[in-house]
Protein backbone atom coordinates (compact mmCIF):
# COMPACT_ATOMS: atom_id res chain seq x y z
CA UNK A 1 0.00 0.00 0.00
CA UNK A 2 2.93 2.19 0.26
CA UNK A 3 5.05 1.54 -2.71
CA UNK A 4 2.70 4.31 -4.64
CA UNK A 5 3.35 7.44 -2.68
CA UNK A 6 7.22 6.36 -2.17
CA UNK A 7 7.50 6.09 -5.65
CA UNK A 8 5.94 9.14 -5.91
CA UNK A 9 8.30 10.65 -3.31
CA UNK A 10 11.84 9.38 -5.39
CA UNK A 11 10.28 10.90 -8.50
CA UNK A 12 9.15 14.14 -6.76
CA UNK A 13 13.25 14.69 -5.07
CA UNK A 14 14.69 13.78 -8.74
CA UNK A 15 12.72 16.02 -10.31
CA UNK A 16 13.34 19.09 -7.71
CA UNK A 17 16.97 19.82 -8.16
CA UNK A 18 15.78 19.54 -12.44
CA UNK A 19 12.80 22.32 -11.56
CA UNK A 20 15.63 24.85 -9.63
CA UNK A 21 17.88 24.47 -12.12
CA UNK A 22 16.57 24.71 -15.42
CA UNK A 23 15.86 28.16 -15.04
CA UNK A 24 19.47 28.87 -15.42
CA UNK A 25 20.13 27.62 -18.83
CA UNK A 26 18.68 31.65 -19.35
CA UNK A 27 21.81 32.82 -18.67
CA UNK A 28 23.10 31.59 -22.20
CA UNK A 29 22.34 34.72 -24.47
CA UNK A 30 21.87 32.38 -27.57
CA UNK A 31 19.23 30.90 -25.79
CA UNK A 32 17.68 34.19 -24.35
CA UNK A 33 17.75 35.69 -27.07
CA UNK A 34 15.88 32.68 -29.39
CA UNK A 35 13.07 31.73 -26.48
CA UNK A 36 13.07 34.25 -24.16
CA UNK A 37 13.16 37.45 -25.56
CA UNK A 38 11.75 39.52 -22.77
CA UNK A 39 13.94 38.00 -20.49
CA UNK A 40 17.02 39.42 -23.22
CA UNK A 41 15.60 42.64 -22.58
CA UNK A 42 14.67 43.06 -26.69
CA UNK A 43 12.29 46.45 -26.66
CA UNK A 44 10.95 48.90 -29.37
CA UNK A 45 13.79 49.20 -31.92
CA UNK A 46 14.50 52.96 -31.58
CA UNK A 47 15.29 52.26 -28.15
CA UNK A 48 17.58 51.32 -25.75
CA UNK A 49 17.87 50.07 -22.16
CA UNK A 50 20.46 51.70 -20.31
CA UNK A 51 20.94 49.39 -16.85
CA UNK A 52 23.58 49.31 -14.02
CA UNK A 53 24.22 46.44 -11.75
CA UNK A 54 25.85 45.99 -8.12
CA UNK A 55 25.23 49.81 -6.71
CA UNK A 56 24.71 51.85 -4.57
CA UNK A 57 28.64 52.37 -4.19
CA UNK A 58 29.24 55.79 -2.88
CA UNK A 59 32.94 55.65 -4.51
CA UNK A 60 31.47 55.26 -8.03
CA UNK A 61 27.61 55.54 -8.27
CA UNK A 62 27.28 59.57 -7.76
CA UNK A 63 29.99 59.69 -10.79
CA UNK A 64 27.44 57.54 -13.34
CA UNK A 65 24.48 59.76 -12.00
CA UNK A 66 26.73 62.92 -13.18
CA UNK A 67 27.70 61.68 -16.15
CA UNK A 68 23.65 60.15 -16.99
CA UNK A 69 22.58 64.23 -15.41
CA UNK A 70 24.98 65.73 -18.43
CA UNK A 71 22.95 63.82 -20.87
CA UNK A 72 19.87 64.06 -19.50
CA UNK A 73 19.33 60.26 -19.88
CA UNK A 74 17.38 57.83 -17.25
CA UNK A 75 18.69 54.10 -16.21
CA UNK A 76 17.82 51.35 -14.15
CA UNK A 77 20.39 50.88 -11.63
CA UNK A 78 19.91 47.19 -10.47
CA UNK A 79 20.69 47.39 -6.24
CA UNK A 80 21.92 45.00 -4.01
CA UNK A 81 20.58 45.03 -0.88
CA UNK A 82 23.72 45.01 1.54
CA UNK A 83 24.75 48.22 -0.20
CA UNK A 84 21.72 50.22 0.02
CA UNK A 85 21.78 49.18 3.70
CA UNK A 86 25.19 50.99 3.77
CA UNK A 87 24.29 53.82 1.22
CA UNK A 88 20.64 54.88 1.70
CA UNK A 89 21.05 58.61 1.12
CA UNK A 90 22.74 57.53 -2.00
CA UNK A 91 19.86 55.36 -3.01
CA UNK A 92 17.61 58.53 -2.53
CA UNK A 93 19.57 60.30 -4.84
CA UNK A 94 19.11 57.81 -7.54
CA UNK A 95 15.42 57.94 -7.21
CA UNK A 96 15.34 61.70 -6.94
CA UNK A 97 17.35 62.14 -9.96
CA UNK A 98 14.78 60.76 -12.01
CA UNK A 99 16.40 56.77 -12.45
CA UNK A 100 14.13 53.55 -11.83
CA UNK A 101 15.87 50.77 -8.90
CA UNK A 102 15.16 47.43 -8.93
CA UNK A 103 16.47 44.16 -7.24
CA UNK A 104 19.64 42.40 -7.67
CA UNK A 105 19.69 40.72 -4.87
CA UNK A 106 20.87 41.09 -1.41
CA UNK A 107 24.46 40.36 -1.53
CA UNK A 108 26.15 39.36 -5.10
CA UNK A 109 25.37 35.41 -4.51
CA UNK A 110 24.91 33.09 -7.35
CA UNK A 111 21.70 31.34 -6.43
CA UNK A 112 22.51 28.20 -7.67
CA UNK A 113 24.48 28.17 -4.64
CA UNK A 114 21.42 28.90 -2.25
CA UNK A 115 18.52 27.13 -1.43
CA UNK A 116 14.95 27.88 -2.32
CA UNK A 117 14.14 29.04 1.31
CA UNK A 118 17.12 31.40 1.03
CA UNK A 119 16.91 32.90 -2.30
CA UNK A 120 13.39 33.54 -1.59
CA UNK A 121 14.22 35.14 1.94
CA UNK A 122 17.11 37.07 0.41
CA UNK A 123 15.29 38.74 -2.88
CA UNK A 124 12.13 39.69 -0.64
CA UNK A 125 14.64 41.01 1.56
CA UNK A 126 16.18 43.26 -0.69
CA UNK A 127 12.67 44.23 -2.68
CA UNK A 128 11.50 45.53 1.10
CA UNK A 129 14.31 47.34 1.99
CA UNK A 130 14.36 49.23 -1.79
CA UNK A 131 10.88 50.05 -1.29
CA UNK A 132 11.19 51.29 2.44
CA UNK A 133 14.68 53.56 1.60
CA UNK A 134 13.73 54.73 -1.77
CA UNK A 135 9.78 54.92 -1.63
CA UNK A 136 10.10 52.88 -5.17
CA UNK A 137 8.11 50.00 -5.77
CA UNK A 138 10.47 47.95 -7.92
CA UNK A 139 9.16 45.83 -11.00
CA UNK A 140 12.47 44.59 -12.32
CA UNK A 141 14.66 41.27 -10.87
CA UNK A 142 18.07 40.70 -12.61
CA UNK A 143 20.15 37.74 -10.09
CA UNK A 144 23.73 38.29 -9.77
CA UNK A 145 25.72 36.65 -12.47
CA UNK A 146 22.45 36.37 -14.74
CA UNK A 147 21.96 33.19 -13.36
CA UNK A 148 17.86 32.71 -12.35
CA UNK A 149 17.01 29.62 -10.52
CA UNK A 150 13.55 27.74 -9.93
CA UNK A 151 13.26 29.51 -6.37
CA UNK A 152 14.15 32.74 -8.06
CA UNK A 153 11.63 32.60 -10.70
CA UNK A 154 9.39 31.61 -7.94
CA UNK A 155 9.97 34.45 -5.49
CA UNK A 156 9.81 37.08 -8.39
CA UNK A 157 6.18 35.61 -9.44
CA UNK A 158 5.45 36.00 -5.07
CA UNK A 159 7.07 39.61 -5.46
CA UNK A 160 5.56 40.67 -8.31
CA UNK A 161 8.77 41.04 -10.09
CA UNK A 162 9.79 40.79 -13.41
CA UNK A 163 13.05 38.80 -14.37
CA UNK A 164 15.11 40.98 -16.83
CA UNK A 165 18.77 40.11 -17.89
CA UNK A 166 20.85 41.68 -21.38
CA UNK A 167 21.43 41.59 -24.88
CA UNK A 168 24.86 43.10 -24.52
CA UNK A 169 27.54 43.85 -21.37
CA UNK A 170 30.34 45.53 -21.49
CA UNK A 171 32.70 43.28 -19.68
CA UNK A 172 33.47 46.01 -17.51
CA UNK A 173 34.14 43.81 -14.46
CA UNK A 174 37.18 42.64 -15.21
CA UNK A 175 40.68 43.30 -14.25
CA UNK A 176 42.17 44.61 -18.20
CA UNK A 177 39.10 46.55 -18.54
CA UNK A 178 39.37 49.57 -20.18
CA UNK A 179 37.32 52.23 -22.14
CA UNK A 180 38.05 51.22 -25.34
CA UNK A 181 37.45 47.37 -24.27
CA UNK A 182 33.90 48.33 -22.71
CA UNK A 183 33.10 50.86 -25.63
CA UNK A 184 33.83 47.55 -28.45
CA UNK A 185 32.32 45.12 -26.41
CA UNK A 186 28.86 46.52 -25.99
CA UNK A 187 28.95 47.93 -29.44
CA UNK A 188 29.61 45.15 -31.17
CA UNK A 189 26.25 43.51 -29.29
CA UNK A 190 24.04 46.46 -29.52
CA UNK A 191 21.24 47.13 -31.59
CA UNK A 192 18.01 48.82 -31.58
CA UNK A 193 15.96 47.84 -29.03
CA UNK A 194 18.80 46.26 -26.85
CA UNK A 195 20.03 46.48 -23.43
CA UNK A 196 23.08 47.46 -21.75
CA UNK A 197 24.18 45.77 -19.02
CA UNK A 198 27.24 48.25 -17.17
CA UNK A 199 28.48 48.04 -13.39
CA UNK A 200 28.31 51.03 -11.28
CA UNK A 201 30.32 49.33 -8.57
CA UNK A 202 33.11 46.92 -8.41
CA UNK A 203 31.99 45.21 -5.04
CA UNK A 204 31.81 41.93 -6.88
CA UNK A 205 34.66 42.98 -9.45
CA UNK A 206 38.32 43.76 -10.20
CA UNK A 207 39.22 46.65 -7.76
CA UNK A 208 38.29 49.69 -9.49
CA UNK A 209 36.93 48.16 -13.03
CA UNK A 210 34.02 50.58 -12.26
CA UNK A 211 36.20 53.66 -14.46
CA UNK A 212 36.59 51.85 -17.68
CA UNK A 213 32.54 51.70 -17.98
CA UNK A 214 32.27 55.56 -17.22
CA UNK A 215 34.87 56.41 -18.75
CA UNK A 216 33.34 54.77 -21.83
CA UNK A 217 29.39 55.81 -20.96
CA UNK A 218 29.72 58.90 -22.64
CA UNK A 219 31.00 57.66 -26.31
CA UNK A 220 28.15 55.20 -25.97
CA UNK A 221 25.27 57.55 -25.21
CA UNK A 222 27.04 59.74 -28.22
CA UNK A 223 26.83 56.72 -30.23
CA UNK A 224 23.02 55.57 -29.24
CA UNK A 225 22.02 59.43 -30.43
CA UNK A 226 23.96 59.08 -33.87
CA UNK A 227 22.12 55.87 -34.54
CA UNK A 228 18.81 57.48 -33.45
CA UNK A 229 17.94 55.21 -30.40
CA UNK A 230 16.41 57.20 -27.27
CA UNK A 231 18.00 55.85 -24.25
CA UNK A 232 16.11 55.39 -21.29
CA UNK A 233 15.33 53.23 -18.02
CA UNK A 234 14.44 49.75 -18.59
CA UNK A 235 10.58 50.86 -17.82
CA UNK A 236 10.35 53.24 -20.08
CA UNK A 237 11.75 50.51 -22.67
CA UNK A 238 8.91 47.82 -21.88
CA UNK A 239 5.75 50.69 -21.54
CA UNK A 240 6.56 52.20 -25.14
CA UNK A 241 3.94 50.73 -27.60
CA UNK A 242 5.67 48.17 -29.79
Amino acid sequence: MTRGPVRAGRIAAAAFPVLHLAPALTALPAVRRRFFRGLHGVGPPDRVALTFDDGPDPESTPRFLEVLAAYRVRATFFLLGAMLHRAPDLGREIVAAGHEVAVHGWRHDNLLLRGPVATVRDLARARSLITAVTGATPRFLRPPYGVLTGAAVLAAGRLKLEPVLWSCWGRDWTRTATADSVYGTVRSGLAGGGTILLHDSSCAAAPGAWRAGLAALPRLLTECRREGWTVGSLGDHRDVPR
